[in-house]
């Protein structure tokens, strides 16, 4: 359970450091921008750290596809960015294939963190 928590967390920053980049507009504004290396710095941080409990091939897997998910609807509500049939279709794409990849292997969380 640890290794998701820590993974859920490196969403959570992934997502604020992107969401800070389109606020940045550029690195011309300062304090989004310092947004955007304190987010991506934690994110890899959480990740790194959650990567000790979970195989790679999930942990980066759920990352990327909830990252990219979550970032989506960032742009929808907050930046009123266009919501049609193909980004619903687009979402749904990548939310069956996070569910079909944790589905599809019997590799489960350790309970310690792996020593590799």
């Amino acid at each position: 359970m640890k290794g998701y928590i820590l993974l859920a967390l490196s969403i959570i920053c992934e997502v604020f450091g992107t969401s800070m980049l389109k606020l940045s507009n550029g690195f011309t504004v300062l304090l989004p921008s310092f947004g955007v290396v304190l987010g991506f710095v934690l994110a890899f941080y959480f990740l790194a750290l959650s990567l000790k409990y979970i195989s790679l091939s999930h942990g980066y897997g759920i990352w990327a596809g909830a990252g990219t998910g979550l970032t989506t609807l960032v742009g929808i509500v907050f930046f009123k960015e266009a919501f049609n049939v193909i980004t619903f279709i687009s979402l749904a794409v990548i939310i069956l294939g996070v569910f079909l990849l944790n589905s599809s292997s019997s590799d489960k969380e350790e309970e310690k963190p792996s020593s590799a």
